[in-house]
């Protein structure tokens, strides 16, 4: 079958635990922003959310482990900022970690998986 070289596919981690609680991409990417502006709110319109949404994520992830990912300070003269601690720092290198070790397990049935994939619209072979 033809391999159509503008479509690629991948596995995408997500974990659940027990309850509604996820920790995905989305979570791990605002960690990243967050590392690298110094802030929740700019963190949140690098991903084109609202301020009240990347705090809630924010919120969420400081509730789901015994300690917080982000520490925050209130707006001051300086304004205010959010730095990762030790821990949210541990868990955005973990998770990348964890993404790096399913891409290579999962590498040659993903390969397998795009030779056979034929995108919607396209002809049969």
């Amino acid at each position: 079958m033809t391999r159509h070289s503008n479509d690629t596919i991948d596995a995408i981690l997500r974990i659940r635990f027990t309850g509604q609680d996820r920790l995905g991409r989305g979570k791990v990417e605002l960690l990243e922003h967050i590392r690298r502006t110094g802030s929740i709110s700019a963190a949140g319109r690098a991903m084109d959310m609202s301020y009240r949404r990347a705090w809630l994520l924010v919120s969420d992830l400081n509730r789901m482990f015994d300690v917080p990912s982000v520490e925050s300070q209130r707006g001051g003269q300086k304004g205010g900022g959010a730095v990762l601690t030790p821990f949210g720092e541990a868990l955005l290198e973990r998770f990348r970690a964890m993404e790096r070790a399913v891409a290579l397990v999962l590498a040659d049935d993903l390969l397998w998986l795009q030779e056979h994939y034929r995108p919607q619209g396209l002809p049969e072979a």
